[in-house]
């Protein structure tokens, strides 16, 4: 028992450090929502999110490759939310001088979040994949992407997606370093739980006033549980780009150990302390 408690301490630690510069980006949120501010407050959360990039950055908490992700991960973001505002499903009811099309260009970088936490999980839990098939899991999270902004002129093909991703990433499984024990995990279920807390982390940044939905305009209220959804989904499109960076640094895949790698590492993680 202590050896699990000890185990989900860790876990737990090294996931709040994978998701330091989105904790970074609500805490601005929050402050920014009480504090009084020299300029329009969407104006001074962008300031504010480039020198939270800078400073991880500058702590290499970040190497320069994944802040370049995470600066990819912000124009995908905020093109698509260009989109999707004009289209009218959600909107940003403060005024700013950094709005273009009604959209604050901060808002990429709540995009930009999700990437940074996908790219420090990767390094931090040293992920590895088994039976990944990318062209198909990348050909899914591109008609996912599309299917987003199609379903406001065509029907919504949400459901058939979300099936057929099931399908191609049936039998991939997600390595991922505990301490040190290796663990695995079905990579669909690793979306539906990211999925999850998104949903989570978005209740809390709309009712900041990060955004809103327009049955959120006269007060606020709980997010549909439908985005639960929508975002397990949108997670696979994140996990693509990484996927695609990761596999060009040969550290996509997970390496077959020899029978005498094997038996070392059945050893060590069977070997308790004493007295557990």
């Amino acid at each position: 028992m202590r050896f699990f408690v000890a185990q989900m301490f860790r876990f737990a630690w090294a996931e709040a450090k994978s998701c330091a510069f989105a904790v970074a980006l609500f805490a601005g949120l929050a402050a920014s929502s009480v504090l009084p501010l020299p300029i329009p407050r969407y104006d001074a959360l962008l300031v504010y999110a480039v020198a939270v990039a800078v400073i991880f950055r500058a702590l290499r908490w970040e190497s320069s490759q994944e802040t370049a992700v995470v600066a990819a991960f912000h124009v995908v973001g905020l093109a698509f939310e260009m989109i999707k505002v004009r289209l009218g499903s959600w909107s940003y009811p403060e005024d700013a001088y950094t709005k273009v099309g009604g959209v604050p260009l901060y808002s990429g970088f709540l995009y930009a979040a999700v990437g940074s936490y996908v790219c420090s999980a990767w390094r931090i839990f040293s992920l590895r994949l088994v039976a990944y098939r990318t062209v198909p899991v990348a050909l899914m999270a591109l008609a996912i992407y599309v299917n987003f902004v199609s379903q406001h002129w065509w029907i919504d093909l949400r459901i058939p997606l979300a099936v057929v991703l099931v399908l191609v990433t049936w039998g991939t499984v997600v390595h991922f370093t505990v301490g040190e024990h290796r663990y695995q995990m079905p990579l669909a279920l690793s979306f539906t739980l990211i999925g999850f807390f998104l949903w989570v982390a978005e209740n809390i940044a709309t009712y900041l006033g990060a955004w809103q939905y327009p049955y959120q305009r006269e007060t606020w209220q709980l997010v549909h549980p439908a985005k639960f959804g929508a975002w397990a989904l949108l997670v696979s499109v994140t996990f693509v780009m990484v996927a695609s960076w990761q596999a060009s640094q040969g550290r996509l895949h997970q390496p077959t150990s020899t029978p005498g790698e094997a038996g070392r590492v059945g050893r060590r993680q069977r070997r308790r302390p004493r007295g557990r």
